[in-house]
């Protein structure tokens, strides 16, 4: 692993497998996803050991402290040499609570509604029957 004193922010969340692709993290520095010490950062800030990245990935936001700054982006067995999550347990709380609630983050009125949620639609919507077996004569 070729460790450097500094690095790119954007270049180091992809090499450290934060984001998917270097364009994700750069989108997410450019739409303030991305803080240092409660500041916005651009994707070509450099960063130094040390330091804590807040990553807001809706619901929570994660935090990192950066051990080693890499611009090459390293195996899955090797990120625990880059970074330290220092993420607080009350946002994983917040995750876990929003994955039991089962709300989807769409707004209201846009795109069509899933299969799961149609089908749960229709059994709210659905009238009910009562019985026929009484007799109308008695």
């Amino acid at each position: 692993m070729d460790a450097k004193a500094v690095a790119r922010i954007d270049k180091w969340l992809w090499a450290a497998r934060i984001f998917k692709t270097r364009s994700i993290a750069a989108n997410a520095c450019k739409n303030g996803r991305v803080m240092i010490n409660g500041q916005n950062v651009k994707p070509s800030h450099i960063i130094k050991p040390d330091v804590v990245i807040d990553v807001r990935k809706p619901p929570i936001t994660y935090s990192f402290k950066v051990l080693t700054c890499i611009e090459q982006r390293v195996g899955a067995k090797l990120v625990p040499q880059v970074y330290e999550n220092v993420t607080a347990p009350e946002q994983y709380n917040l995750l876990e609570m929003s994955r039991i609630s089962g709300f989807v983050d769409r707004a209201r009125g846009t795109g069509r509604p899933t299969k799961k949620e149609r089908r749960s639609l229709d059994t709210f919507m659905e009238p009910v029957f009562f019985d026929d077996d009484f007799d109308d004569d008695e």
